[in-house]
Order: C-alpha cells, then structure tokens, then sequence
C-alpha cells in the first residue's frame, strides 16, 4: 500500500498535469506491458533475465568500472597536471559523480526499466534528446570494445613483446563471447570476481605503497630512504598551470565512466528496490578510498616529468604510474602482478561494454528508435541480436595492426572521449525535473522510496560541475600546453563528441518531430514499481528516533 497522496491536489487538477499510461505509452511506441517484469512484450518476446543478486549489483558499483582509465589513464593526467591537480581534479568529479549516482539511484528504484538513463532522458526531458542519448551511449560503448581488446593485446605484449596484437584481439573477443553466452549471470559473475580482484590488488598497492614512503621499500629501490611528499616540492605539485589543471578532467571522466552501468543492471536484479540503494552508496567508497586515496598515494611516488609517463595517453602498461611507483621500488615480479590487475581491468570493461551498449540498444529498439530486430530476446532472456551487434564491432580492433591503425583508434577514441558527460549531465536533468513534475503532481517526498542523499539540490551540484568540466575541457582542446592555440585536428580529437551529440539530436527530432516536454505534461505514473512501503515506514522511522549521526552515516553508506 503506497502512502496517500496530499489531499489540496484536486483529482481533476491532477489528471489534467498528468499523462494516463496509455497515451504516454502509445506516444513512445511501447505497450504497458513493455514496464512489467517477466511478461511477454507486444512483439512475442520476453524480457530480459532478472539474475542478478545484490552481491553482484554491489560489486559492480564499487569496482565494475575501475579499469585502464584508473589504472594506465592516470599517467597521462600526472603527467599533465601533477600530483597536486590529479586530487583536485579527481575530488571534483567524485564529488559530481556521487550526486549524479544517488539522482540516479532514485529513479532507477521507482522506474527499473530497460534502458535505464535513456529511457528518463525521453520521458523526462525530450523524446530526441532521448534519442541522441541512447545512440550516443551505443556509440561509446561500441567504439571502447574494440578499444579495450587492443589495449589487452597491448598488455599481453608486456610479457611476449614479439607476438601480434592480432593474436590476442581474438583470444580476448572469444572470452568476452563466452562470457555473454551465459547471459546476464555470466556478466554479473564475471563483474563480480573481477572487481573482487580489481579492489583486492588496490589495496595491497595501497599498504605496499605507504609502506614505500615511509622508506620501507628495498636498499636497491628509490624508496629504501624516508620518500615523503618530496615531488610535492621538486619538481612541484601543479604542471603546467592552470591548463594543465583542466587536462586532468578528461581522465577523470574517462576514469569515471562506466559508473552509471549500475542502474542497467538493476533492470535485472531479482529485487532492485532492495539492492539497488546499497549499490548506489558503495560508490562513496570507490569514489574516496579507490581513486582519491590510490591517486593521492601514486602522486607521492611518481614523479609527473618522469618520461614513461608519455606513454600513458597510449594505454601503454609500462606507463602505468601503478607499475612505475613499484619498478622504482624494486620489488620483483610486482610489476607483473600489477600488468595481470590491469589485464583483468580491461578485459572486464570489454565486457561491460558490450552488456552496457546492447541493453541500451534493446531499449531503442523497443521504443522505435533502432530496427525492431534488436528488441528480440530469447527464451534465456537474451538480446542475442543486440549482443551480435556490439560483439562485431570488437572485430574493429584487427586495425591495430594495419600502418594507419594507430590514427584510426585516436578518431575512434574521440568519438567516445566525452560522451559520458552528456550522460551524467542529463541524469541530473532528468532528476530535476522528475522532482518538479512530482510536486506539481500533488506528490510528496515521502512517496519516494529511496531519496537521493542531497535531494535535488545535488542534481543542481552536479549539473554545475558537468557543465564546468565541459568548458574545461574546451579550454585545453583550444590550447596546447605551452598556451598556444591548437589546431583543428586536437580540437576536434578532444571535443568530437559534442558535434555527433548534436547530430543525434538532429535526427531524432527528424524523426520523431517531438522536442521539450513541458513539466505538467511529464508522467510519473506509468511503471513505477510497487514498493514495500510497511517497511520502508518502518525503517524511517528507527532513522527518525535514532541520534543525527546514525541517519547521516545511513544517507552516505
């Protein structure tokens, strides 16, 4: 039994602000049906597989994205910012990143439907906006497959430097088939061990790595002395002034994305209203411990002029700061371990980019924004044509080896670079004004089963900090290092995701010839899940008895 609605909101008055579930529905190409859980859809298909426990939801918050980004990527902002930039910069985006997951984590609790932050982009803000986020979100995650399979062979040649990367695109595309033969439980296993070992291997560093600037590190290692924050003093915490400063926010959301892959999989999780909130907050946990405690203590180790560093922007394993700190040491056959974690890593984001690219297309399929071929699920509760989709672009990365692979993936790199902020910037979008059509609704927030941490204030927050990351980054695409202008070429290999973002929203507004959605005329009725409200009351109010402290700590983890 929901709690009641505020009684000064007429019935009439509400039905006129709100669209019924048939016409909303009817205007979006779906059927009722398309938001229940395990019933054949209008086209004969069933829905996707609900597998998924809140062990694996957790585990894919917390570690699911953390990859070469974190790992390798990091090198390129040291090396362009410094030590001193990387925590600033990456503090920046946690702090847009939380807010962006708890607003997303509120909606995906009422409305865990396929498609996930698409799907509220259509409803809540603009059918072609909608469309240009869905295929701009595909589009990422097809171009990072073939991608993460390079980097991969990459890593491999750390260890057989004379086999091709070729090989090793196709053992690695075979793994990621077999994962995804076994459907949504393969992807969530997959995620989970992997983001086991992924955190395990981040905290060792992270001892191994304080034990070595105390001076505990071997006599034939940098550190086998008191290491302190010396590069914090010589060559300097900052480099490069205030651009190199904004370069590091391009890492940090490459580094970051993936975050939000959370919500798709609550799609299908057994009990999402359960799970998915203790999913949401374990991102305060991969947001401070993981990338501001790992990059702080990476920052006290390598050096940012150190030439190995150069080779980050390349996915280079050996530029890998993570594996510089532990050469510098001396440990043997750290490094090696270390080249394995980032191995693990990629490989993983290969397959989360397929899981996330194909529910995404299956959601445009399903709305009439992508062949109706990609819709069909099987009886396993697999998008087979959808996973082949995304699947055959992998082969992509058999350029690699061809005398102009190396331009082609920097293109390919750069359709992908920044459409991730359009992503974060239109979940607190979408948040926003769901709170707005929610009050003027009649509803009140305690109909809302799980709130995010600051309310819509937060959505504000990190909306703010997208859009100041965009202009960033437009500052360092306009500008080299030194502070001259650029040329067209690196501007356009920063920012060509904004100019596809907008050609997407061209086409759909073509197609569909339907734009802004005005806020009386936002349902958010339509498949919103039946909660347990009995015990939800009952939990707010143990919160609500209980001492300041304890409802604080309960909003954060």
């Amino acid at each position: 039994m929901e709690p009641p609605l505020k009684t000064d909101t007429e019935p009439s008055v509400r039905m006129e602000h709100a669209y019924s579930e048939k016409s909303w529905a009817t205007r979006n190409g779906l059927t009722i049906e398309s938001f229940k859980p395990h019933e054949d859809q209008a086209n004969g298909t069933v829905e996707l597989e609900r597998e998924m426990k809140p062990r694996h939801l957790n585990m894919i918050a917390i570690g699911g994205s953390i990859g070469a980004g974190f790992f390798v990527g990091s090198g390129s902002a040291l090396q362009a910012g410094g030590a001193g930039s990387v925590l600033i910069g990456f503090l920046i985006m946690g702090v847009m990143l939380f807010n962006v997951v708890y607003a997303l984590g509120e909606l995906a609790v009422m409305y865990p439907v396929s498609g996930g932050f698409y799907t509220y982009s259509n409803r809540f803000i603009d059918p072609s906006w909608g469309f240009a986020m869905g295929w701009n979100y595909v589009m990422s995650w097809a171009v990072t497959l073939p991608l993460e399979l390079t980097v991969c062979g990459t890593v491999i040649q750390y260890w057989a430097p004379d086999t091709s990367v070729a090989i090793w695109v196709t053992v690695f595309l075979v793994a990621i088939i077999l994962v995804n033969v076994f459907g949504t439980l393969g992807y969530a296993e997959e995620e989970f061990w992997a983001a086991l070992l992924k955190l395990s291997a981040t905290i060792i560093f992270m001892i191994v790595a304080i034990v070595l600037i105390c001076g505990g590190g071997p006599s034939k290692g940098l550190y086998h002395s008191y290491w302190g924050a010396r590069l914090w003093y010589n060559p300097g915490a900052f480099q490069n002034g205030f651009r190199g400063f904004c370069a590091v926010f391009v890492n940090a959301a490459f580094s970051f994305s993936g975050t939000e892959l959370v919500s798709l999989a609550a799609a299908e999780a057994k009990e999402p209203t359960k799970s998915l909130p203790g999913a949401i907050k374990q991102v305060f946990w991969r947001i401070t411990l993981f990338y501001i405690v790992g990059l702080l203590l990476v920052g006290f180790l390598v050096d940012p002029t150190d030439t190995r560093l150069l080779n980050a922007g390349s996915s280079d394993p050996s530029a890998s700061p993570f594996v510089i700190a532990i050469a510098n040491a001396g440990l043997v056959g750290y490094d090696s371990f270390m080249n394995a974690i980032i191995l693990v890593s990629v490989l993983s984001i290969g397959v989360s980019s397929v899981y996330g690219g194909s529910r995404t297309l299956v959601a445009l399929a399903q709305q009439g924004y992508a062949p109706r071929l990609f819709a069909w699920i099987d009886k396993s509760g697999r998008p087979l044509f959808s996973l082949a989709a995304l699947i055959s672009l992998g082969l992509l990365g058999y350029i690699s080896v061809s005398a102009n692979g190396s331009t082609v993936f920097i293109w390919l790199q750069a359709l992908s670079g920044l459409s991730v902020l359009f992503t974060w910037g239109s979940i607190c979008v979408c948040h926003i004004r769901f709170r707005q059509a929610w009050k003027q609704q009649g509803h009140t927030l305690d109909e809302i089963p799980f709130r995010a941490a600051l309310g819509v204030w937060g959505s504000y927050i990190g909306l703010t900090l997208n859009i100041i990351v965009l202009i960033a980054v437009f500052y360092t695409a306009i500008t080299n290092l030194d502070g001259s202008l650029a040329d067209a070429q690196t501007f356009f290999m920063s920012y060509l995701a904004v100019p596809v973002v907008i050609l997407f929203y061209v086409i759909g507004y073509i197609w569909k010839r339907e734009s802004w959605v005005k806020i009386s005329k936002i349902d958010v009725d339509t498949g919103r899940r039946e909660q347990d409200w009995d015990a939800i009351h009952m939990h707010r109010r143990k919160l609500a008895d209980g001492p300041a402290w304890k409802r604080v700590l309960q909003a954060i983890f």
